[in-house]
């Protein structure tokens, strides 16, 4: 690498979600800094998103969550020597960090997505879903999570969250205070092209989205119809669940341009994952102007407001929520929101977060 005033270290670019979007935006958009990526999965990326940037990779590709977390972390530790050419770090993801070590002159800045949550707050959640005999291994790795992790964390010189439910967990947990820089939505990619007549989920198929609970739901509403455009380890058994009913589509994981169209043609957005960090979805279908039908807990109790962008479900909502909600948030009802969406995604748009983001990691 060379000998630039900053470098982003990130976790692996493995999909190409909000995280990665983020990380890769800043790459840009901070000028003259270097990336450098635990690795990268062939096809998740592409070299279009990394034109202009000077990018390393570390290590080669891992398919087990639970040794991936301990390879990066080693590789992280180990191969980043290099560190010490750069006036100032910036870290982001939930491994990365432990590389702070290598960089003990300079300031040191992570933007913190969330805290490893299955080490912390989803702790018994993850250990319901596992067989008897991994549990043991499971609770030595967060063991060896937290220990690696707060050691990191606590070297930062300033901690950036990405909204005001991960500045608490942090404080909670691991007891520090933070700063909140809201992500960036690029509200001028999303647009309104009309009312095709279903409702569309866009949460990962991974059991705390519960997507499942919005697929039983649309069972119980024939008249109703859902696409549920993304993948995830939950993708056969929500196939399975739906047993085919005519009502119900899965896409799969789709390009970005499939992604707005399909949000841009929905009459709303369905979003009502466990306690989310701060959930860019919300965001991003309102700025397509379709209201969302969340829950109200985690990240979407700052960006959805009730009544105006959308409706919140309690905490912990049950088929008969969501049908009522379905219910309705008809094709009327949406339209009369879509202004206030639209307005509403404003607030999170990519150039406030730039210029926040400056403000921070180049002063």
């Amino acid at each position: 690498m060379g000998d630039q005033k900053g470098i982003i270290l990130y976790d692996l670019l493995s999909v190409m979600g909000g995280a990665e979007r983020l990380t890769l935006l800043l790459a840009h958009a901070l000028g003259n800094v270097d990336l450098c990526v635990g690795y990268r999965v062939a096809g998740t990326v592409s070299d279009k998103d990394l034109e202009g940037i000077k990018c390393c990779f570390l290590t080669s590709q891992c398919d087990n969550p639970g040794w991936r977390t301990i390879k990066l972390s080693r590789v992280f530790g180990s191969k980043t020597g290099f560190l010490s050419r750069y006036e100032w770090v910036l870290y982001s993801g939930t491994v990365a960090p432990v590389a702070v070590k290598n960089h003990p002159e300079g300031r040191n800045l992570l933007y913190c997505h969330t805290i490893p949550r299955f080490a912390y707050d989803l702790e018994n959640y993850y250990m319901s879903l596992l067989p008897r005999w991994q549990i043991p291994l499971f609770k030595a790795l967060i063991v060896y999570t937290r220990r690696y992790y707060e050691a990191a964390i606590s070297k930062m010189d300033t901690i950036i969250v990405n909204s005001e439910n991960v500045k608490k967990r942090v404080k909670k947990f691991i007891g520090l205070d933070s700063k909140v820089v809201y992500p960036p939505c690029e509200t001028d990619n999303f647009r309104w092209y009309g009312q095709d007549g279903y409702y569309l989920s866009t949460a990962r198929l991974e059991n705390f989205k519960r997507v499942d609970l919005i697929v039983k739901s649309f069972i119980r509403m024939p008249d109703r119809k859902l696409v549920v455009t993304s993948g995830g380890t939950e993708l056969k058994r929500l196939k399975r669940l739906a047993n085919g009913a005519p009502n119900i589509t899965f896409t799969g994981w789709t390009g970005e341009d499939e992604l707005r169209k399909l949000m841009g043609s929905a009459i709303a957005t369905i979003y009502i994952p466990v306690d989310e960090d701060f959930g860019m979805s919300p965001v991003e279908s309102m700025a397509a102007g379709k209201p969302v039908i969340g829950v109200s807990e985690g990240g979407l109790l700052e960006s959805v407001i009730p009544g105006e962008t959308g409706v919140l479900l309690r905490p912990d909502p049950v088929e008969e929520d969501i049908i009522d909600a379905v219910q309705h948030m008809d094709s009327e009802t949406a339209l009369n929101m879509r202004k206030s969406c639209e307005e509403r995604a404003k607030h999170f748009d990519k150039a406030i977060f730039i210029e926040n983001m400056k403000k921070i990691v180049l002063q």
